[in-house]
């Protein structure tokens, strides 16, 4: 026999082959891809059975992969097979292998699940424990590891505060501890344990009360389980036909986003990150302005300009780059002292730009400053916008949480007057990475801009409505099932828990105020708490420029002490264009562990305590 021949038996890969016979070859029965084939016959061939593509072929028929042709020189067609007797006929021959028949690997199969067997015990080609009673894989043995780690370690449930933030390694050091290395024959996975917890060990716990880094942070056992079941099932959201339940719950996602933002109707779309969601804006409106865009490119047309505030996330900046518009067409408006876009500002901009042949096209507002957490003035910004004629964004992706707020939505006021907008549950909200969605009020759109009509996808004669599948709105092909874990967290943990977290970080962020040594930069409109420390040293004194310098050193220092000793993580940065140096940026958000005011205070204590000798 052949690689993976047996007298009637099933093989490795659910075959049924018999002497003689080429890799492939069956006599009536199944094979890996669901054909039945008999002796002499070639890939695809069966006689009177079902093939890949559906058909029944006779002998001598093959199946052309490419063009999905029938060879000329084989035209001949078997009848349809009755399929309640092939059924008959597979139950038959799946009785007749009860005695657990020799496979080609020289072990047993097991007639339930198709499992091989072994010889000396072992399973192949999967790895797991095996049953005495009848030979089947137990399996999940290394699911119930990661479990058992992130339960034993909390990742999820309530970290331990004594713990530290981070065990710090420099990068050469954290490559020699950790095993990297990827070998032939694998890593046993009875000791998948201890590789688990180096990864543990080593990591950031961004769940730690601690932890006021980034804005994101731990997350919670709901949105943690609604990310382990989209990976579990690990499908496409860009057809019904491969993901039903998805496509449903992101269509049912966006309609309530809709509604939520003030929108009577509109169109939106999960994307990986608010960067992307942000591309998608500045696609969306320059093709709504120039629909030939589309088909000729930007080439004989008026260069086209963005508008922006100094205090915008840089994804605008690389958008402008990535669809060709140029760095040169992105126009900075200056904000007021609280890091807002001016108004009056954006008019005069757009004046100018008009006055030297460029055309305006788009203004990027800011809901939540990735530094200072500000807020633009969105009702005056969408009154300019519509004088103006220019496509709206709300870069929303951070401070966007508020919506769900009745006591502080109004920070977002105008939102509905906008045409688009992105924001990202990922952050202060706490579902997990990633969940970042984009929206717009002009439904169809987004389809408009994006559609390339890929009929192996998007047939329109499908046996359901293909205005479910979603996938010809995305620039992407492949794309995340990220809508579902938005749904699941808040389907769980319900609009009002939800809301009273979010109203407690930002009740948290205005602790910092009044403590001796901590000058706040501005007052707080998000839950960025962005402040100056003043150690002992230097306070009381003259602030001449040689003073600021001072200053500027002590936030990168203390910085560099907090992570060494993982007591805390605390990020920092200066604002030029502000004239800021150095300041701390202590982010709240709704992930993972609640807070307390216990920990702000530790938080501020730790700063202190750090920074005294300065």
């Amino acid at each position: 026999m052949t690689v993976g021949e047996a007298a009637g038996t099933q093989s490795l890969l659910g075959w049924n082959q018999g002497p003689g016979m080429t890799v492939g070859e069956v006599a009536g029965t199944q094979s890996l891809l669901g054909w039945n084939q008999g002796p002499g016959m070639t890939v695809g061939e069966a006689a009177g059975t079902q093939s890949f593509l559906g058909q029944n072929h006779g002998p001598g028929i093959t199946v052309d992969f490419v063009s999905r042709r029938k060879r000329t020189s084989r035209k001949k067609m078997a009848p349809v097979v009755n399929q309640s007797e092939l059924k008959k006929q597979r139950l038959m021959m799946i009785g007749s292998e009860q005695n657990g028949s020799v496979n080609p690997l020289n072990g047993s199969v097991n007639p339930q699940n198709g499992s091989v067997i072994q010889k000396n015990g072992s399973i192949s080609p999967q790895k797991g424990s095996v049953d005495p009673q009848n030979g089947s894989i137990e399996g999940g043995e290394l699911l119930k590891t990661i479990l058992n780690v992130v339960l034993k370690e909390r990742l999820v449930t309530g970290i331990d505060r004594r713990q530290k933030v981070v065990d710090f390694k420099l990068p050469a050091e954290l490559e020699s501890l950790l095993d990297l290395t990827i070998r032939r024959e694998g890593h046993p996975l009875k000791e998948a344990d201890s590789l688990v917890g180096d990864v543990v060990s080593h990591s950031v716990k961004t769940q730690h009360p601690y932890f006021f880094n980034q804005l994101y942070g731990g997350i919670g056992e709901e949105a943690l389980a609604g990310a382990w079941l989209v990976e579990a099932l690990n499908t496409n959201q860009y057809t019904f036909e491969v993901a039903p339940v998805f496509i449903v719950v992101e269509r049912y996602v966006i309609g309530e986003l809709i509604s939520l933002f003030g929108w009577g109707a509109g169109d939106g779309i999960f994307a990986p990150g608010g960067s992307i969601s942000n591309m998608y804006a500045m696609a969306v409106a320059r093709y709504r302005q120039n629909p030939e865009v589309k088909c000729k490119g930007v080439f004989g047309m008026k260069p086209l300009v963005a508008f922006t505030s100094d205090q915008s996330h840089y994804s605008i900046t690389k958008s402008a780059h990535w669809l060709g518009l140029g760095l040169d067409n992105v126009v900075t408006v200056p904000t007021d002292d609280q890091g807002r876009m001016t108004p009056s500002a954006l008019k005069s901009a757009i004046a100018r730009v008009r006055s030297e042949g460029r055309e305006p096209f788009f203004v990027n507002a800011t809901a939540g400053s990735t530094v200072l957490g500000a807020y633009d003035p969105l009702g005056a910004l969408a009154e300019v916008c519509e004088e103006e004629g220019v496509w709206l964004h709300v870069d929303a992706c951070w401070g966007g949480s508020a919506i769900v707020s009745r006591k502080h939505k109004h920070l977002l006021d105008g939102i509905n007057r906008a045409d688009s907008l992105s924001w990202n549950p990922h952050k202060m909200l706490g579902a997990s990475l990633q969940c970042s969605v984009f929206l717009t009020k002009h439904k169809g759109l987004l389809h408009e801009c994006n559609s390339a009509r890929a009929t192996y996808l998007f047939q329109q004669d499908k046996h359901y409505d293909a205005s479910y599948d979603s996938g010809d709105k995305s620039v992407q092909c492949g794309r995340k099932t990220d809508a579902f874990k938005l749904w699941f967290l808040l389907k769980l943990q319900g609009l009002d828990a939800t809301e009273a977290k979010v109203d407690q970080v930002f009740e948290l962020s205005r602790e910092v105020r009044s403590r001796p040594g901590f000058r706040l930069i501005a007052e707080p409109q998000c839950t960025n708490v962005c402040f100056w420390y003043v150690p002992p040293s230097l306070r009381g004194q003259e602030e001449t420029g040689e003073w600021w310098i001072k200053v500027s050193k002590v936030a990168p220092e203390v910085k560099k002490r907090m992570v060494l000793e993982g007591s805390l993580m605390v990020g920092y940065q200066p604002l030029a264009n502000k004239r800021l140096v150095n300041f701390f940026r202590m982010v709240l958000t709704c992930g993972g562990q609640v807070r307390t005011r216990a920990d702000m205070d530790h938080a501020l204590d730790e700063i202190e305590r750090l920074g005294a000798d300065l």
